[in-house]
């Protein structure tokens, strides 16, 4: 945890902009995998986290009663009985005292605490939910229907946590940086270990010992696969052959919950082909490109379409696209091979605080978010801040599936050379992603250097 006077000025800000009413942050439950005992690697819900600092304890509440000043953590100390299978727990006292809560209730006293409150008609503020368990706890707990739960969610609320979650702290870049640099050994790992002959899984699960031996765990299930076309394939029992293109995207968590996310894109043997390498600095290129460009004022979006840009450029090079990059990018027909977007936002949530709605996290009243196919996958679009975290993560995917579609229904032919593109739909795809701290007049790359040109790739890869 942080220091106590952390969460409560956290705590302050939030008091300070709602005004009143009372606050509730569920934390998470246990989710079982396939029986009530056997569960999931317990994630703590991100918006309780960064208000308590109490991690890895399910089961818990916390609320901020604003009109009579009063932060009370809700939750049971573990029973002698309990305390035979989890062995010594904390007292709820004692984590409350280093969050600086003072005050400590059983749960059953909830219910009747906010009963209380809604009958004085004091205003309650919650998040939409984004499990079902909790849900029917929100239901339950305001004597609400549970089609009723997301409707009366607070947008107050949201706009507040977005307000106070996107800045980020000192003290959170150093989190955030050990979370990084957890994720930069994890591909260090998977570049060296890679090689025809293996599978899948077995890198993965490699790289997964790295995350739990960082202090947490993996920040979400590892994609690292030899069918780079396909955005979040996971690892698979797929044995590596010499010539194939591995993409591996992994990140970890620290044990504060802070998130790395990075991908490379490498040969499961000892050298790039050809045409891998020719592809990979289009998108190097388009990555590079965007990275120079980040900086406070400066629209997502605009940066988004910068990369899309330079890879039709490095396209129409080479013979795959025609026409203007510009007016290719405005009419869509990128998105044949990126149909993604540029990154995303990073922090106590690998795409920070999207369980609170993209719309509200990453874009603004006079800037919606689109709904076009592939830009209306872009996370963020608004003009950046000093202390945002954020990816960048540009690629080329040649999906076959999408190709033929495409070509059968005459779609972009003034821009697509699908002739072309018959030797490119078994070649998979690549993505190059890195994370950056926004600083006062330009970006700060996150974690130690990792190879990222082909050559440095190649050079690691051999060592």
């Amino acid at each position: 945890m942080f220091p106590s006077k952390t969460y409560i000025e956290r705590r302050y800000q939030l008091k300070k902009t709602l005004k009143s009413g009372l606050v509730i942050f569920p934390g998470n439950a246990e989710s079982p995998m396939n029986y009530a005992d056997n569960w999931y690697p317990f994630m703590q819900d991100s918006s309780f986290l960064y208000y308590t600092g109490i991690n890895g304890i399910p089961n818990l509440y916390f609320l901020i009663d604003i009109d009579n000043d009063r932060d009370i953590l809700f939750g049971n100390d573990a029973t002698p009985e309990e305390m035979v299978w989890t062995g010594a727990a904390a007292p709820m006292a004692d984590l409350a005292a280093k969050s600086g809560i003072t005050s400590v209730k059983v749960v059953n006293e909830l219910e009747a605490y906010v009963r209380q409150k809604k009958q004085k008609g004091q205003q309650i503020h919650y998040l939409s939910p984004y499990r079902a368990d909790t849900k029917i706890r929100l239901a339950e707990l305001l004597g609400i229907k549970l089609a009723e739960v997301d409707k009366n969610k607070s947008v107050n609320l949201i706009k507040a946590i977005v307000a106070q979650r996107e800045i980020k702290s000192d003290e959170e870049l150093v989190e955030i940086e050990k979370a990084v640099n957890t994720t930069v050994a994890m591909h260090t790992h998977a570049i060296k270990n890679t090689r025809p002959g293996r599978t899948e899984l077995q890198i993965a699960g490699e790289l997964q010992s790295i995350a739990i031996g960082g202090g947490g765990n993996i920040a979400f299930p590892i994609i690292l696969t030899k069918n780079g076309q396909y955005l979040h394939v996971h690892a698979t029992q797929n044995t590596l052959s010499e010539g194939d293109l591995v993409l591996c995207d992994c990140g970890a968590e620290n044990a504060m919950g802070y998130t790395g996310d990075m991908t490379r894109t490498f040969p499961a043997g000892k050298k790039f082909n050809a045409l891998q390498r020719n592809v990979y600095d289009i998108v190097l290129n388009a990555h590079n490109s965007a990275v120079a460009a980040l900086k406070p004022g400066v629209h997502y979006k605009d940066l988004h379409l910068l990369a899309a840009k330079k890879l039709v450029e490095g396209l129409t090079d080479m013979g795959m696209m025609k026409g203007n990059a510009d007016d290719a990018v405005a009419a869509g027909a990128h998105t044949l091979f990126f149909q993604c977007g540029l990154g995303h936002m990073m922090g106590l949530d690998i795409h920070d605080m999207e369980n609170l709605g993209e719309h509200y996290v990453g874009y603004t009243p006079d800037l919606k978010k689109s709904t076009e196919f592939g830009l209306k996958s872009l996370r963020l679009g608004k003009a950046l801040k000093e202390n945002f975290v954020v990816t960048v993560e540009p690629g080329l995917y040649f999906n076959p599936f999408l190709i033929d579609a495409w070509r059968a229904e005459g779609k972009y032919t003034d821009f697509v050379n699908y002739d072309e593109l018959e030797k490119m739909k078994n070649f998979g795809g690549i993505r190059v992603e890195e994370d950056f701290a926004i600083t006062a007049s330009g970006s700060r790359l996150l974690g130690k250097p990792l190879a990222k040109t082909p050559e440095a790739i190649e050079e690691l890869k051999n060592s």
